[in-house]
C-alpha cells in the first residue's frame, strides 16, 4: 500500500501551504509542510489494494482536489472504482461518481474499470482514464460525465502508415495542450490490455 502518486502542493485562501497525498490503501492526506508533515486530515476513499485504491495520480485546481480509484480487486459491494472530489481545506468529500460497467470491446476477462491513470485537469473539467481503454471528461462541479470516448473500441490508422491498437489506459494521464487532448492508449502489464496507440482529441474533430 505504497505511494504511487506524485504529490500535490496547494496553498489555502488564508495563504497556508499544504501537502496533498494518497496511497494505494485508499488514503488521501493533506499535510503541513511547515511542521514536518504534520496530519492536517485524512480521508478513506476506497478499501484499496496493492494495484490501488489511488494509483497513479490525482490533481487538484485552487479548492478542489479530484482523485481516481483504481480497486481492481474485489467483490462489487467492496470495490469503489471511480472519480472523488474533495475539498482542500477540509477534507469533506464533495462527491463520487463510480466507474461505469461497460463491456469491453476486446472481449476477455481481463477486462476492469479500475481508475488508476493519473488524472489530468482543465478549468471546468477532469480527464481520466480506465482499464477498459475509455478516455472521460467530468465536470469538476458535480462530477458528470461530460464525454466518453472508447480507445479500444476498433484500430486505428496511424499517422505513419501503420495500424495502431488501443487498449487499457494506465499509469500517465492525458496531456492537454493548445486545445488538444493526448493520451495513449494500452498497457499490458498485469490486469492490463496491451496497446500502441498515441491518439489525439480536439474540439472540432480537425
Amino acid at each position: 500500500f505504497d505511494f504511487g502518486s506524485s504529490p500535490i502542493l496547494r496553498k489555502l485562501p488564508n495563504g497556508k501551504e499544504v501537502i496533498l497525498a494518497g496511497n494505494k490503501a485508499g488514503i488521501l492526506y493533506a499535510l503541513d509542510p511547515d511542521k514536518q508533515g504534520k496530519k492536517l486530515w485524512e480521508v478513506r476513499l476506497s478499501p484499496g489494494t496493492a494495484l490501488g485504491g489511488i494509483e497513479w495520480g490525482f490533481t487538484a485546481d485552487a479548492k478542489t482536489v479530484y482523485v481516481p480509484i483504481a480497486d481492481p480487486f474485489g467483490t462489487p459491494d467492496k470495490r469503489k472504482p471511480g472519480l472523488s472530489a474533495v475539498d482542500i481545506a477540509t477534507g469533506k468529500v464533495l462527491w463520487q461518481v463510480p466507474a461505469p460497467t461497460v463491456k469491453c470491446s476486446w472481449g476477455t476477462q481481463r477486462c476492469s474499470n479500475a481508475q488508476s491513470a493519473a488524472a489530468s485537469l482543465i478549468p471546468g473539467a477532469i480527464f481520466s482514464g480506465t482499464s477498459d481503454g475509455h478516455l472521460r471528461a467530468y465536470a469538476t462541479a458535480d462530477g458528470k460525465i461530460l464525454w466518453d470516448f472508447d480507445t479500444a473500441a476498433q484500430p486505428y490508422d496511424a499517422v505513419n502508415g501503420k495500424q495502431a491498437k488501443g487498449g487499457t489506459i494506465d499509469a500517465g494521464g492525458a496531456t492537454i495542450a493548445s486545445g488538444m487532448v493526448y493520451v495513449n492508449s494500452g498497457y499490458g502489464r498485469i490486469l492490463g490490455m496491451p496497446g500502441n496507440a498515441l491518439i489525439a482529441f480536439s474540439v472540432d474533430g480537425k
